[in-house]
């Protein structure tokens, strides 16, 4: 027997089947609108991403990626095997004590010998500066055919030493590119402003680039107003095979000047102590040093702190390595020594 439903029951019944529709009406509006929002806010983060990128390049000044884990792991593997191989030089250089090498060596390639240079001579000159560099041209540096012969029968390499114009470019990069094209007599520092204030700077930039430049024994630096005699020099250099990290030069102390109107002023001056005197070192004028320290400049270039002058700022360097400082006064070029290697021109 069947009951019959009542109104009431019925009324319920449809209003039920009214709601189910329309609930599943709002759920999907929900989650249309839940998208959007989560949407829109992944959107609005990846702009801001977007943005902070760029304002850190604006501000970092970099303009461009980051560098990888990989390139930054080769590059320090890089730097770790140019420090192995500076070590390596010296026990090589230290081993020259135990009769290893005689004078300079000879590098044979194919059916081609190639003798290794005993020094490298950089002379130290700027823009302007023509009327030196021919006086010295004119006075002790072969030119032609004859700068070539210097360098394959004794070993000695001579350059005229310049950076780059601030303008790079100018009529002062083109007077030295029109004469080295002459002369082939330059070795050009591109990574050098020149400047009379930066000649610490210049002098570091010299020994580094020289460095990877020229696998010689020695390298030298000389002022482009200073008259060197290359037979005596070269045989003097044959008295020092046995040094592994020498230090040549006309050594000297002095006053560190703290006034700033003063010639020779010292931005640095406190830190030389209350006695206001520099440490021992080579004068200026010409000074040489060995392979192994010269490799340890151009490997550690960017670490190494330049005072007001060349001279200190070598010295410097050399306080805190197990270099032989060796005083020559035959290198004493103002004083004109007895059997001198160097004068003023």
């Amino acid at each position: 027997m069947q009951i019959r439903e009542g109104p009431r029951r019925q009324a319920q019944s449809a209003a039920g089947a009214m709601r189910s529709p329309m609930s599943a009406m709002m759920l999907a509006m929900f989650a249309t609108m839940a998208s959007f929002y989560v949407a829109g806010r992944l959107w609005q983060d990846a702009q801001n991403r977007v943005y902070l990128i760029k304002e850190l390049d604006r501000r970092t000044g970099q303009g461009r990626s980051a560098i990888s884990v990989d390139d930054t792991l080769k590059v320090v593997a890089c730097r770790q095997q140019g420090k192995r191989l500076a070590s390596l030089e010296m026990e090589l250089a230290a081993a020259k004590h135990d009769g290893f090498v005689g004078k300079y060596t000879s590098e044979t390639n194919g059916t081609h010998s190639k003798k290794k240079p005993l020094i490298v001579i950089g002379i130290m000159t700027s823009f302007g500066r023509k009327n030196y560099r021919d006086a010295v041209r004119k006075s002790w540096l072969p030119t032609g055919s004859m700068l070539k012969k210097l360098e394959d029968e004794k070993g000695i390499v001579v350059r005229f030493i310049v950076g780059r114009s601030a303008n790079r470019g100018d009529s002062f990069d083109r007077e030295i590119d029109d004469e080295n094209r002459s002369t082939n007599d330059f070795l050009i520092l591109d990574d050098h402003i020149e400047s009379d204030e930066e000649l610490p700077k210049k002098t570091k930039s010299y020994f580094a680039n020289a460095a990877e430049t020229f696998d010689a024994e020695f390298y030298a630096k000389v002022n482009d107003d200073i008259y060197i005699n290359v037979d005596t020099l070269s045989a003097m250099l044959e008295t020092h095979w046995d040094k592994p990290r020498v230090y040549i030069g006309c050594m000297k102390s002095g006053e560190v000047f703290s006034e700033a109107t003063h010639k020779w002023y010292e931005p640095d001056w406190w830190k030389f102590g209350d006695g206001k005197s520099y440490f021992r070192h080579a004068s200026g004028e010409m000074f040489v040093i060995s392979r192994p320290v010269a490799q340890f400049i151009s490997i550690n270039r960017s670490v190494l702190r330049t005072y007001a002058h060349d001279d200190v700022s070598v010295g410097s360097w050399m306080i805190g390595l197990a270099v032989k400082h060796v005083n020559e006064a035959k290198l004493c070029c103002s004083s004109w020594p007895s059997g001198a290697m160097c004068s003023a021109l």
